[in-house]
């Protein structure tokens, strides 16, 4: 890692700070329920219009179209030609608030 301070005490590093966003990602064949790493300043559209060709997620359930969970992952990458759309799981953040 490294660490650059400037003239008035402003320092940077080589680490990007990103906010771990729950979302729910519908495929052209199954439904993922899992968090999107979204920077800090930015919004999940903005992840998802990055020139890139797979939106990365983690600890992500693979659901089939009855719900049952076909997989777990820590990590998956998910090709966005795929992807037909994507939501934040407001569900997971009221889970969260109830803990």
């Amino acid at each position: 890692m490294t660490i650059e301070i400037d003239d008035k005490g402003k320092f940077f590093t080589d680490i990007i700070t990103k906010i771990p966003t729950p979302v729910l990602v519908q495929t052209t064949t199954h439904l993922i329920n899992g968090t999107v790493h979204v920077r800090k300043d930015a919004r999940l559209k903005d992840e998802l219009n990055q020139d890139i060709d797979f939106l990365a997620l983690t600890e992500a359930d693979v659901l089939n179209p009855e719900g049952k969970v076909l997989y777990h992952t820590e990590f998956i990458a998910v090709q966005k030609k795929q992807i037909v759309w994507v939501m934040p799981d407001i569900n997971s953040k009221e889970e969260e608030n109830l803990s």
